[in-house]
């Protein structure tokens, strides 16, 4: 965006010009970097400023200027690397008087730079390096925001991530704890023998999810392939081949709206155990998810946007039924009637479809009166066999499926469920769905032929659950957007 140069970068553009003129490079790539900022605190630590006089610690340290104080003959700059910052003082008369000139003409808050000297301790008693040489590392033309920390527009802070890092150490915090949870979610199934594995993120059928894909054509194969909305049917196959407990961390993509809740491109933990239960899968992820608090912060009660949730187990089961009943204040027993399922889909301005059964009649009902009045964590059961393709039913009442959702605080965070592995059953699901899309259901499950193959190879029961990273990244850094735990989110462009 040369176009959009103003005085200030022109100027910054003819400092690096000038090293050049005088032999210098003002993008060298050969400096070698001995000491973290973190490393020279801790060689100091506890060590009086005579005392660290006396031992001569040398040490050299290279980040971003942060900050500049110049006082003619003499100068304090502030550098930041990737475990905090340390002040360098740069004197004429420490690193000669060519050197210091240079220095003082051509470097700028916002440039990359190395020194290297001995640690001292200033008069008000801040650790500094007393610089003996000092080289620029990179030039940096394009100043930082001057009023960056009271930007409004928050879309410009997402849109230029690589900046808001630059400058705000929370920012750079919450992702710093995502890295842990995602390492902790790892460990732990990996500690419990899941084996971590990759599947397609091109597919020749969009499947494991209800959600519009999006599709991108491969031209040597002369056939279009959809980005995953889900790695499901992939990791069920896996069972099928004998590794009977996997998990996957992934990308997923759906051609969906944004908002505080959604991304077009997301992250999901998913795994699947054999011989395992929905009911198991409750379990484990109370242990998973109690660990996870216990692991960040020493305690499993954890507040978001000032409101407490504690993940101490057990958490509240209800049904989708009794939701419906506690919250939309109605008889529970009238939620099996398809006509006063209607009535109160009506009643409630949901834009029914003549061919929704009670099921998706309930879920609808579900979605609007109950399901962000849910505090949590709580998991709710017994969702309709209407909306669930993939799940296996309830032996004692065939219109549910044996389901869960982890919702917290009004969000779904998890979705698990008895796996459906009698391939006859699926193959009748699946032609209801495609009933569906001929309707004009864009997001009913497409038909899998392959799947159904190797489910007719046999699949041992299971159970199989997925959790949404970003969602719980948000619960976990107090993050009222997905677009603040997603280092570049989607954006519309600019202009």
């Amino acid at each position: 965006m040369k176009e959009e140069w103003n005085d200030l970068i022109h100027d910054r553009v003819r400092k690096g010009e000038e090293i050049r003129k005088g032999g210098g490079n003002p993008y060298p790539n050969d400096q070698k970097v001995g000491w973290t900022t973190a490393a020279a605190r801790r060689a100091a630590e506890g060590i009086a400023g005579e005392e660290l006089a006396k031992k001569g610690i040398r040490v050299d340290v290279a980040g971003r200027i942060v900050a500049s104080r110049n006082f003619g003959k003499a100068a304090f700059v502030s550098i930041a690397d990737r475990t905090g910052s340390l002040q360098a003082y740069v004197r004429k008369d420490k690193v000669g008087e060519e050197a210091y000139e240079l220095f003082r003409k051509t470097t700028d808050v916002g440039d990359i730079a190395w020194c290297e000297g001995t640690l001292f301790i200033t008069r008000t008693g801040e650790l500094t390096v007393e610089a003996e040489r000092f080289r620029l590392l990179a030039k940096a033309i394009r100043p930082l925001p001057e009023k960056w920390h009271g930007l409004v527009d928050v879309e410009t802070r997402y849109r230029q991530r690589y900046v808001d890092l630059i400058v705000n150490e929370k920012v750079k915090e919450v992702f710093r704890r995502r890295a842990d949870i995602v390492a902790y979610l790892r460990a732990f199934l990996s500690g419990r023998d899941f084996l971590e594995v990759e599947t397609p993120m091109m597919q020749p059928v969009a499947g494991g999810a209800a959600a519009r894909p999006f599709i991108t054509r491969h031209n040597a194969l002369d056939m279009d392939l959809y980005l995953r909305i889900a790695p499901e049917l992939y990791l069920k196959r896996l069972l099928v081949g004998g590794f009977e407990r996997v998990f996957e961390i992934n990308r997923n993509f759906r051609n969906e709206g944004i908002s505080t809740q959604h991304n077009p491109e997301f992250t999901m933990l998913e795994f699947y155990q054999a011989y395992a239960t929905h009911e198991d899968l409750m379990r484990l992820t109370e242990e998973m998810i109690s660990g996870l608090a216990l692991s960040l912060f020493g305690t499993t009660a954890v507040t978001y946007q000032g409101e407490a949730i504690d993940f101490a187990p057990p958490w509240e089961r209800i049904t989708v039924a009794g939701a419906v009943a506690r919250y939309g204040n109605v008889p529970e027993e009238r939620l099996a009637d398809k006509e006063f399922l209607r009535e109160m889909a009506r009643t409630l301005g949901l834009a029914v479809k003549s061919d929704w059964g009670p099921g998706k009649l309930l879920i609808g009902i579900f979605e609007e009166v109950a399901e962000r009045k849910i505090r949590g964590p709580a998991f709710v059961t017994e969702y309709p066999v209407e909306v669930s393709p993939l799940s296996r039913g309830n032996d004692a009442r065939p219109e549910v499926v044996d389901r869960f959702e982890l919702i917290v605080l009004g969000r779904e965070i998890a979705n698990a469920f008895s796996e459906l592995n009698d391939p006859l059953d699926q193959r009748r699901r699946f032609e209801e769905q495609l009933r569906q899309r001929e309707g004009g259901d864009e997001e009913a499950h497409a038909m899998d032929e392959d799947f159904l193959r190797a489910l007719e190879h046999g699949m041992p029961p299971a159970a199989g659950e997925g959790i949404g990273i970003d969602r719980l990244v948000m619960l976990f850094t107090d993050s009222p957007s997905i677009r603040d735990v997603i280092l570049f989110p989607q954006l519309r462009k600019e202009g």
